[in-house]
């Protein structure tokens, strides 16, 4: 696919330039208060020193261009920091509108049914072929889709709206809220993740790796293992260290199509069980138990090898896949998903709710101290986060924070003088005059900046440089004449 990367260079271009603008405005008195340019434009990259940009069509670079745009916007909501640049490593992908791609079914000449599907990808100026693809279901025309590569293979993803409403949580809350509590406790379904069983629910379901995939995970993460040694051993770059790069990359993407597999089915299972309209996760904070012990060199972490095979084990539960594809389904069949806090649950009877460390004798086995309740250690903890999740339903405080949206307003002045201009004010004797966008330290700039490749137009930026340095040279031939007159008398 030549496109894939074209994008990327478009989206790493303009996180450069805004860079390079908030850079110049941090050293210039002159740009105090202004602010770099936000637009989505991407036609001043197309240069000389870009030539395979002019071989893509433009509604394919301005893609690049559009995805940085909400990036930055995020910035500006506080809820991320400043967009960095992309490299090719990973999952490479391109977005295509309808402009450029047509999805067509391949049907058969004797029978008339469909056989296959392809899309056609370019235009006539820019042609690049047809490619074949499964189509897991039945399928509307899309508007865009999504051409990526993982590993090598090749998958193409679009959406498209089918026109049926999907409810809210708090739809969802309202329509079952004439529920009573005794009906709750036995239409909710706790699930306890774990590393030994990787969901247990509350109803006596357990899910986990079928005995196929456990006996041939454990041999592909050994050759995983073999593979990233010899890839340590050849030369970085090198056809052999490529080989081995992407023999490397299939038995990951082995081990998590394996992961995403359980994940799906589990979800779909859990979120067609029709008496089961609740569901209560533990509210697990899975980065932070993931965090790395190894500390510093002034204080060294303890158990580092321990805690790094802890958090394998974590990362391959797939805790997070779970709950996230169990969410929108469950939402989709007009069903609740919850979380409770998630302290002492293993800890605390189901039955009297005593809690102490003690109750929890072995792995698997759950005793009571007080009550003598006994139970496995799992399904206990699940009826524990079931009975939470009633209680914190019931109390009218499970619905979901709102999320931020990305969203830039304009800036409205405030007060009867906003519509005068304010008047610069001489500094007061003895007060030095600084720029807000960075530090006191004086810079020491070359005079002979170059203009940056990637940008052929010149904005109030460039234009206040090239005014600095027609005041610096006129200044500059004034003191020649003073001196060279100075001199003569």
């Amino acid at each position: 696919m030549p496109w894939i990367g074209c994008p990327r260079n478009l989206y790493n271009s303009k996180v450069g330039e805004d860079r390079y603008f908030r850079r110049f405005a941090r050293k210039s008195l002159l740009l105090t208060g202004e602010f770099a340019p936000i637009d989505q434009q991407y036609s001043p990259f197309k240069s000389e020193l870009t030539p395979w940009l002019s071989e893509v069509p433009g509604v394919v670079l301005r893609h690049g261009a559009v995805l940085w745009k909400p990036a930055d916007d995020r910035y500006f909501s506080k809820r991320g920091g400043r967009p960095v640049t992309h490299t090719k490593h990973g999952q490479p992908s391109v977005w295509l509108t309808s402009e450029v791609v047509k999805l067509v079914p391949v049907v058969d000449a004797d029978t008339g049914e469909i056989s296959g599907h392809q899309r056609h990808i370019g235009i006539p100026k820019f042609p690049v072929g047809a490619l074949a693809f499964k189509a897991h279901k039945e399928y509307q025309r899309p508007a865009s889709l999504h051409i990526s590569i993982h590993a090598g293979r090749w998958h193409v993803s679009f959406n498209y709206d089918d026109n049926i409403p999907e409810p809210t949580d708090q739809d969802i809350t309202a329509w079952r809220m004439p529920f009573d509590e005794a009906e709750w406790r036995t239409m909710t379904v706790g699930l306890d993740r774990g590393l030994a069983i990787l969901v247990a629910t509350s109803d006596g379901q357990a899910f986990d790796f079928s005995p196929v995939q456990k006996a041939r995970l454990d041999p592909n993460t050994l050759s995983k293992k073999r593979g990233q040694r010899r890839q340590a051993r050849r030369t970085q770059g090198s056809k052999g260290w490529i080989k081995a790069k992407r023999r490397v990359a299939r038995y990951r993407r082995y081990g998590a199509d394996v992961r995403r597999d359980v994940a799906h089915k589990t979800s779909h299972t859990l979120a067609n069980t029709p008496q089961n309209p609740l569901f209560v996760f533990e509210a697990l904070k899975v980065e932070n138990l993931t965090a790395r012990a190894r500390g510093s060199s002034e204080e060294p972490g303890k158990n580092v090898r321990q805690k790094a095979g802890l958090n394998r084990r974590i990362l391959a539960s797939m805790w997070g896949q779970t709950k996230v594809f169990l969410q929108y389904k469950a939402r989709r069949q007009g069903k609740l998903c919850i979380d409770v806090p998630p302290h002492d649950s293993s800890q605390e009877c189901a039955a009297c709710g005593h809690i102490h460390k003690d109750n929890r004798r072995l792995q698997a086995e759950f005793v009571c101290q007080r009550c003598g309740h006994s139970d496995n250690a799992d399904r206990n903890a699940s009826k524990v986060i079931a009975q939470r999740g009633v209680t914190l339903l019931l109390s009218g405080q499970s619905g979901r924070k709102v999320k931020k949206k990305c969203r830039i307003t304009k800036r409205k002045a405030i007060g009867a003088e906003s519509s005068e201009s304010a008047a610069v004010m001489p500094p007061t004797l003895g007060e030095t005059t600084v720029s807000r966008l960075g530090g006191n330290t004086p810079a020491l700039w070359s005079l002979n900046r170059e203009t940056p490749a990637t940008s052929q137009r010149l904005s109030r930026w460039e234009i206040s440089w090239l005014l600095i340095r027609y005041r610096l040279t006129v200044s500059s031939c004034a003191f020649v004449d003073d001196y060279s007159s100075g001199v003569s008398s």
